[in-house]
């Protein structure tokens, strides 16, 4: 184990420029989970991660010492960073005590072909551009069998830190397809492109989804384009009989893919 102790460590300079900034993230094809349960998932699904980063106190937490004793065997680097730069390190209020610096995997290395995973299933996003709704939609979406996602340009980063804490490891589940031509995806996919539109005659419950579906969300004070709207095969609404206005995009998706789950299960 290599301990660090200086804010001028090169390794700290570029751990903290990854938390920070999408920029550094895509050039680099590097980003960073934080906890025992995204590191866990991810060896599950991918193996090892290139770097772990522990904390001192970290080092003496049970859960952690258990789960870094399992891994012995596992080409991963661990860095030891004091208690102060990883308290500053750290994105949340209470630090888990432990990291990984991972590679981006490429969608196409996803392995979405176990786990009740469907590709006549996925979900094209426009504009979605909070970091806790959009891990919040993937979230869901590979709860109930999706294969892809695709996000539009104006999207937040699927890969930050913010979006995968929220996303409780649906990344690893899920082949997220960031810059995407969301209007020819829709036109090019064998089967019904579906858009929740509030004013849609047609509501949810009204409409089949037992065959191939892509759910199509857009940011919800835009609304989605009128190019990808066209694009899509179907409108609908979601019923709202206590009167508000609206469901934030994470949770008429997660309402409209759980609709589906349960047609498919009649």
């Amino acid at each position: 184990m290599k301990s660090i102790t200086s804010r001028d460590n090169p390794f700290f300079r570029q751990f903290i420029k990854l938390e920070d900034s999408a920029r550094q993230r895509r050039t680099t094809g590097l980003t960073l989970l934080d906890g025992i349960h995204l590191i866990s998932a991810y060896y599950l699904a991918l193996g090892s991660p290139k770097t772990l980063i522990v904390s001192e106190s970290g080092c003496e937490n049970a859960e952690i010492k258990r789960f870094l004793a399992e891994q012995a065997g596992v080409e991963a680097d661990v860095i030891v960073l004091s208690d102060v730069l990883f308290r500053e390190a750290s994105l949340v209020k209470t630090p888990t005590g432990i990291m990984a610096l991972i590679s981006i995997p490429p969608a196409a290395t996803i392995p979405v072909h176990k786990d009740g995973r469907d590709e006549t299933f996925c979900v094209l996003l426009e504009a979605i551009q909070d970091p806790g709704n959009l891990g919040s939609i993937l979230r869901s979406a590979a709860a109930t069998g999706a294969s892809d996602v695709y996000l539009s340009e104006g999207c937040a980063d699927a890969w930050s830190p913010k979006t995968l804490r929220a996303a409780m490891s649906a990344h690893f589940l899920l082949r997220i397809h960031e810059r995407s031509n969301l209007a020819e995806v829709a036109r090019t996919f064998n089967g019904k492109v579906i858009a929740t539109v509030l004013k849609a005659k047609l509501s949810l419950y009204q409409t089949r989804l037992t065959g191939p579906i892509a759910f199509v969300f857009g940011n919800e004070g835009m609304g989605l384009s009128e190019v990808l709207l066209q694009a899509t095969s179907e409108q609908i609404s979601i019923p709202m009989p206590g009167g508000t206005e609206s469901l934030n995009a994470a949770a008429a998706a997660a309402v409209c893919f759980f609709e589906r789950v349960r047609q498919m299960e009649r």
